[in-house]
């Protein structure tokens, strides 16, 4: 199978924090992601999620440098959508409006 992927994947677990956007109850979930790029990840589930499932999702960023340059710990909030489902987990596509927040540790 050719890879087509345009941006580089890095295989690194993050904490994400997902909401289904789609549904009128909310519904949150707590995950890790198994890799991740600018446009998508993949995440760890044996959640069923059907493709074309919209959410918002939170993905903290644990990096000390980021942590000694800013003095805060840094999350990224996105929007998108799944485009995956397998056994071990979901692939999802960002939608591009993906912001990187800095919070100061208190």
């Amino acid at each position: 199978m050719k890879d087509r992927r345009q941006f580089e994947r890095f295989a690194i677990a993050l904490p994400a924090r997902m909401e289904n956007i789609v549904s009128k109850r909310r519904h949150i979930f707590n995950f890790k992601t198994r890799n991740i790029s600018s446009a998508g990840a993949f995440i760890d589930t044996t959640e069923k999620f059907s493709e074309g499932t919209r959410f918002k999702m939170d993905i903290t960023v644990p990096n000390r440098k980021i942590k000694k340059l800013t003095g805060a710990l840094s999350l990224i909030e996105c929007e998108g959508s799944v485009v995956r489902s397998t056994e071990s987990g979901i692939a999802v596509c960002f939608n591009g409006n993906c912001q990187l927040l800095c919070f100061k540790d208190f």
